[in-house]
């Protein structure tokens, strides 16, 4: 018979303290990320930003509204891309899309009549969501601007003062941090920030614009000098949004806010048909004044008419 195993004092600490061992995980799947304390050694859960967007466009939108959203899928390399969907379903069917994506943000641009562009701003599933008119439009390719930075990077969100004065600015504010906010430890992220998203509110609209932070600096450290003389040099797309309405869920839910001020696409152009269509019933109705007055006021024959045709 072979000999009996000495037991250690760790193992009589274990047995008269009536913890017991943990089991082996299984495989695949791994412990929740947690940091020990210096002071007193217990262990605390670490947040981890898993911020994934999905990005896709409705059926009938055109080449420059497309290439927008090309660029908007550059910008963010934590977004996914999606196959183009009808419009005039349920959008509610977007969030099981951005389920089997994986992703927990939707950014939805949606296109009527080839002219209009809608812009939706959703967290899925439980929302909030907000939708924009879209206006304004440049794409890098247009603007050809002289600002350049490396794709993939982080950007550093800047917001005016207005985000913070009014309810659902805030609540915009915070869409928009979530949405273009890139995660550190994302696979596709460089570990560098070297661009500016300015988000702005002028006459009840969000302007949109992306900068390169340049800094005129050696290869070697970076001097405070060379800190104060950074610039910002603008990489584009710009954009405008004008907003229209929020909703307590994704895509759906209770009305949280509505843009008093916002005047639908369709209504300006029917008034300037209608502006179009009044100045030629105003050409119609002078030339009818015009042979009322001939036929009212007849001229009188000219004695001398005749007198040079002999």
């Amino acid at each position: 018979m072979g000999k009996k195993r000495k037991v250690g004092a760790d193992e009589v600490a274990l047995k008269q303290s009536g913890a017991k061992k943990s089991k082996a995980e299984p495989a695949g799947e791994k412990a929740p990320a947690a940091v020990v304390e210096a002071g007193n050694g217990a262990a605390k859960d670490v947040f981890r930003n898993k911020e994934k967007v999905l990005v896709l466009c409705s059926r009938g939108i055109t080449y420059r509204y497309r290439h927008l959203m090309t660029d908007m899928l550059e910008l963010l390399p934590h977004s996914k891309k999606d196959v183009k969907v009808e419009s005039k379903n349920n959008k509610t069917t977007l969030n099981e899309l951005a389920d089997l994506k994986g992703c927990t943000s939707c950014l939805f641009f949606e296109c009527r009549k080839k002219k209009d562009l809608y812009m939706w701003l959703a967290k899925t599933p439980s929302g909030p969501s907000a939708k924009f008119l879209v206006a304004g439009v440049h794409t890098m390719d247009e603007l050809k601007l002289t600002g350049n930075h490396l794709k993939g990077s982080r950007p550093v969100l800047s917001f005016s003062a207005e985000f913070d004065q009014l309810p659902h600015l805030q609540v915009t504010k915070e869409l928009l941090t979530q949405i273009f906010g890139t995660p550190k430890e994302h696979r596709k992220v460089k570990p560098f920030v070297d661009h500016v998203f300015a988000f702005s509110v002028l006459d009840g609209r969000i302007w949109f614009r992306n900068y390169q932070i340049a800094v005129p600096a050696p290869l070697g450290k970076l001097d405070k000098a060379a800190l104060e003389k950074m610039t910002l040099i603008e990489v584009g797309p710009r954009f405008v949004l004008n907003p229209i309405k929020m909703f307590s869920n994704s895509f759906a839910g209770a009305t949280l806010y509505e843009n008093p001020d916002y005047v639908s696409p369709n209504l300006l152009r029917s008034n300037e048909k209608k502006a179009k269509a009044g100045k030629y019933v105003k050409k119609v109705k002078a030339k009818q004044r015009r042979k009322t007055h001939l036929a009212a006021n007849p001229l009188q024959p000219d004695e001398l008419a005749d007198v040079w045709e002999d």
